[in-house]
This record gives C-alpha cells, structure tokens and sequence, in this order.
C-alpha cells in the first residue's frame, strides 16, 4: 500500500413536487377526501458523510460506514490511516406526525482529481420501515454506505448525495 485518499461527500437536497408537498390538498379533495394542509417538508444537512483516510493498494477494495454503529469495515487492498470518519446526519421538518418516505439514490459517483473517480453504493439509513415525523414535527436519522475504490486511485473524492423526503 502506498496511496493516501481522502473522502469527503456533500449533500444535495432533491426536492420534487411529492418532497414539498404542492399536491396534496388538490390530490385529497380530488379523491372525495377531506382537504388538508400539509406543512412543507424541509431538509437540513447536519453533518457530510466522511469516510476518513484510507491507503488504497494494487488490488483495490471499499469501506463501509455503519450508520447505527458508526463503525468503518475496511476490505480488500485498503488499509484505515484513521481520522474521523462519520456518517451523514438529517433532520427534516414538516407535519407533526405524519409519516415520510426517505430516498437515497441506489449509488453516487464520486470525483477526484485527474478524471478519477470513486463509488459509494449500499447507502442505508438508521430508519425504522415507516418513519414519521415526531410530535415536534422533527425526524432526525443517519445513513451510511460503502465506498468502493479501484486500485491506485489516491485522492479527494467529493460528490454529492441527493436526499429526497416525501409525505406517504
């Protein structure tokens, strides 16, 4: 092993038409339903998911970053050099009560520097199978992943994640 990377990962807020909510009054009334108002689904980014720092051999290999554990797995040709790793943090706010969906993509390419790039897949949250917003109108969850590199390909990979929350 000879390479150091880096991992640092952004968020991206994917709003729809759904996450928002613009819908939903129109949609009840339509179905004969009593017409409600649903408050704005609203997105906050509290912490950027971090893999830490990693030497990538020949062979290449991926880490994973538990989200409930917070525990980082290395395998393959990848060695851990430490730093903090950490998994992404979420809150959202909307509708005291109601229950939300959570959408993560299935992967996210990562860019480094001279064309290279890196993959995170598997991404998974700390949610129960059907979330809901609490009393206080708040969900706050944590998601991590696995980050897949390719032999040699030392770095900063950054990227961005695109989170999207819709009311069920």
């Amino acid at each position: 092993m000879r390479l150091f990377f880096g991992f640092a990962l952004a968020f991206g807020i994917a709003p729809s038409a759904g996450a928002q909510c613009l819908l939903c009054t129109q949609d009840k009334a339509a179905s004969g339903g009593a017409a409600k108002t649903e408050a704005l689904l609203r997105i906050e980014v509290e912490t950027r998911l971090d893999m830490g720092r990693l030497a990538v051999g020949a062979m290449g290999g991926e880490v994973e970053l538990d989200p409930v554990s917070g525990a980082r797995r290395v395998r393959g040709d990848v060695v851990d050099l430490g730093g903090l790793a950490l998994t992404g943090v979420v809150t959202v706010r909307g509708e005291p009560g109601a229950e939300v969906r959570v959408i993560l993509p299935a992967s996210v390419d990562l860019e480094g520097g001279h064309g290279r790039t890196a993959r995170v897949t598997g991404l998974v949250t700390d949610l129960s199978a059907a979330p809901r917003l609490g009393a206080d109108g708040r969900l706050r969850f944590r998601f991590g992943g696995r980050l897949q590199v390719a032999a040699l390909d030392d770095g900063d990979y950054r990227g961005r994640i695109p989170v999207t929350v819709e009311y069920q």
